[in-house]
């Protein structure tokens, strides 16, 4: 297809939709509008990659010689760059992010604790379920990363810790700062929609709300684009069997020989035992566990969402209206942790995530 047939048919296309839509009931216009608009631009990108010497035509190499510009087909380039992902490692890092929340936790640094008390004799625990899971984990040592090694993928997926990366590998300066700013986009589009249907009226009143579903998608975007270029490597292998790992460990906790022995009724009071006795205190244990589950949501959410531009805004605050709540109890749980005293709210954070105010997060 022509440039010039292009241009003509865009315009008359124009004409045609704006007509429909003005003959449609209100309801109906916008199911039937981003439909329409789906359908011409798949009918565009068709026509004119179907001509693959355009460039060839442009300098004059083609097959008819020179030609002239209205006669060039159109170069219809089709952006791809929001895709271009790698959906495992967004998924890995979501479930990094869960087990460093443990990490943060003492919870692997409490099993180290339990193997050595074993080993030294001054559990009381010989023949139960939880003495036997300690012999086997003392014998096999199934975890081959070690702490070190998953200081170093956290600071490469989040840049926590203070352990230095590797020379030569990205790191992800930005993503607190990145998802602080997503947490408070997702709960200010919420508190701006909880206003609109306060203070709005009329039937269409579920279809016209205040919240920007652009500034959701922008700052998720970034932060997608940040997690999947500093997670290649080895992040997805130590996540799988940190994941594993950790999963063992929390069943080892809750066996009833371990739990009796530090009377305990479950396995976070076994935690909690442990690292008053022997690790100098807890770490924000409640918090902790909430911002793990949280999050993990929330970066599983960026990852699956392809956050598309012309989405329907009722379409678009069905598709985050689960994750509604889990961005206001991470923000509830992370500003109450020392890391989180100095969070001004939300709408400073996002301010100064868009470059309003000098606020820091």
């Amino acid at each position: 297809m022509s440039y010039n047939t292009t241009e003509t048919i865009q315009r008359l296309w124009s004409q045609f939709l704006r007509d429909q839509l003005a003959a449609m009931p209100p309801e109906e216009r916008s199911q039937y509008g981003q439909q329409l608009e789906d359908r011409f631009s798949e009918l565009l990108q068709n026509a004119s990659n179907g001509n693959e010497d355009g460039f060839l035509d442009l300098v004059g190499f083609g097959g008819e010689g020179p030609i002239e510009f209205e006669n060039l087909p159109y170069p219809h380039i089709q952006p791809d760059f929001d895709d271009s992902i790698v959906p495992s490692q967004l998924h890995a890092a979501a479930e990094l992010y869960y087990i460093y929340q443990h990490e943060r936790m003492k919870v692997f640094q409490v099993l180290e604790v339990l193997l050595k008390l074993f080993h030294m004799g001054k559990m009381r625990i010989q023949r139960g379920p939880g003495a036997r899971a300690l012999y086997l984990v003392e014998k096999w040592k199934p975890l081959r990363y070690g702490k070190r090694q998953r200081m170093v993928a956290y600071r490469r997926a989040f840049n926590y810790g203070g352990v230095k990366a590797p020379a030569g590998a990205v790191v992800n300066l930005n993503f607190h700062r990145q998802l602080v700013a997503f947490m408070a986009a997702v709960a200010q589009y919420f508190r701006d929609l909880s206003v609109s249907e306060v203070i709005k009226g009329g039937p269409m009143l579920n279809q016209r709300p205040f919240g920007s579903v652009a500034t959701v998608q922008r700052i998720g975007l970034d932060l997608r684009y940040a997690l999947d270029r500093s997670t290649y490597g080895n992040i997805f292998a130590l996540t799988m069997e940190t994941g594993h790992y950790l999963n063992s460990i929390l069943k080892i906790l809750d066996t009833p020989d371990i739990k009796k022995s530090f009377d305990a009724n479950t396995k976070w009071d076994v935690i909690e035992a442990v690292c008053n006795r022997h690790l100098g205190g807890t770490s924000d244990p409640s918090q902790r566990a909430k911002m793990a589950e949280s999050g993990r949501r929330i970066l599983q959410f960026v990852a699956d969402h392809d956050f598309r531009t012309a989405v329907d805004p009722v379409l678009f605050q069905s598709e985050l209206r689960p994750i509604g709540s889990h961005a206001e109890a991470w923000l509830a749980a992370y500003r109450t942790t020392p890391d989180g005293n100095r969070f001004p709210g939300v709408k400073p954070a996002l301010r100064s995530t868009l470059g309003r105010t000098g606020v820091p997060v």
